[in-house]
């Protein structure tokens, strides 16, 4: 019996249809975003089972924004609602997510004792490392759509 996938016809409907492409798993801004929603979902459980439930709000909607953002890249919304800035609003993300997830790691290992807050703090320090990465990344990005919006500015087509 051969391959259906070798032998080119489409995969059947079902739960398959709903996980992203393997290109964008395959891609830089794929691993960072799966990367980032495993690291926010982990930090969250950290967090719920440890004396510093108070900040499992940070990583509650940083795993649910990084999931949204990942769904939305795969499925190529970014191409389809030309009127978000994604770029913009991904490094925006990025940067606050960097810092509280920063701030609130140094809070868990310093002022509570127990398990999970330090792991829920050694967590977040590996995470405020890949959301660092990743607005690093968008920076980039962000820089060449602006240029790419500048070019398109009436100032550029100045003939007077």
């Amino acid at each position: 019996m051969e391959d259906p996938e070798s032998a080119g016809a489409a995969p059947p409907p079902g739960l398959s249809s709903l996980l992203p492409p393997r290109e964008f798993l395959r891609s830089r801004k794929g691993q960072l975003l799966l990367a980032e929603s495993v690291l926010s979902f982990i930090i969250f459980i950290c967090y719920i089972a440890s004396l510093a439930a108070s900040f499992m709000m940070a990583p509650l909607l940083e795993f649910l924004l990084a999931l949204f953002l990942f769904f939305a890249y795969a499925s190529k919304l970014n191409e389809k609602f030309k009127g978000v800035h994604w770029p913009l609003a991904d490094f925006l993300r990025c940067v606050t997510a960097a810092i509280i997830y920063f701030a609130i790691s140094i809070a868990a290992v310093s002022k509570y004792s127990d398990g999970a807050s330090k792991a829920a703090g050694v967590f977040g320090f590996a995470a405020t490392i890949v959301f660092a990465i990743d607005f690093y990344v968008t920076f980039n990005d962000l820089v060449t759509f602006l240029k790419q919006g500048s070019s398109d500015s009436p100032e550029g087509h100045k003939t007077e």
